[in-house]
């Protein structure tokens, strides 16, 4: 008698453009790699995931509470999900539980790492997939992308090249993921790299401009915090605060 193998269970917590693109994915390839999305758990800003799980008849699970009596899950994966996972998550797949990171680690965990890492005056940059432990983006790496980015880049394009840095991350290792073909290598620190921790509340201390700065400090502060669809960078004049962007490059 030929055994049958397993179809394996997976849950994704996931938000905004790039969690939805990774949904997609992994809807897509569930009867190539064997196996079954049983469910998604998203946030308010994840409308449009909510609205694909509808019209693909997917299973939306409401909140964390909900997400913790779930049983028989072998993966479960976080793509931009806005909570940090207690011990209790995590441990709910059998397997392993995963979070894609759009940005190279160890150095920079946390928020905001486009607009630090143009402040920063990183030349190289990244996408991780790791898996997830008690501590916040520090658990082993299973596989990254890098990638080297120009002087003068500015933070939106930084976060389009990532993201589609990210989407080929996630697709090419997909199945690797599903079939546990990987290693596990610790985040290791060294004197030579340095490690970043940024919360979302930072970004606000790099918005505000000094104009007694040279003109290259400004112009990397203008281009770090300049991102569409949110607050610009400003600064004072004569008592009065003056919005600033990309136009103001000198």
């Amino acid at each position: 008698m030929v055994k049958e193998n397993k179809i394996k269970n997976i849950i994704i917590l996931c938000s905004k453009k790039i969690g939805l693109e990774c949904l997609k994915i992994l809807f897509k390839k569930q009867n190539l790699f064997d196996y079954k999305i049983v469910g998604v758990l998203t946030n308010e800003r994840g409308q449009e995931i909510l609205d694909f799980c509808y019209k693909k008849e997917l299973r939306v699970i409401k909140n964390l509470t909900e997400y913790r009596n779930l049983k028989n899950i072998d993966i479960a994966i976080s793509v931009q999900y806005h909570k940090i996972l207690k011990s209790e998550d995590i441990n709910i797949a059998n397997e392993i539980t995963i979070n894609l990171h759009m940005a190279p680690l160890p150095e920079y965990r946390g928020c905001n790492q486009f607009s630090f890492a143009i402040i920063n005056k990183e030349s190289t940059f990244g996408t991780t997939l790791h898996v997830i432990d008690e501590g916040v983006d520090s658990g082993d790496i299973l596989f990254e992308r890098r990638f080297p980015i120009v002087s003068d880049i500015n933070v939106e394009d930084l976060y389009k090249k990532t993201f589609k840095e990210s989407v080929i991350l996630f697709r090419e290792n997909l199945k690797n993921i599903i079939f546990g073909n990987y290693k596990r290598y610790p985040q290791l620190l060294s004197d030579d790299k340095n490690t970043y921790f940024y919360k979302r509340k930072d970004i606000e201390k790099i918005k505000k401009i000094d104009l007694s700065w040279d003109k290259e400090k400004i112009n990397r502060y203008i281009r770090a915090t300049s991102m569409p669809g949110f607050d610009p960078p400003y600064t004072y004049l004569k008592g009065k605060k003056i919005e600033l962007g990309l136009d103001n490059l000198s």
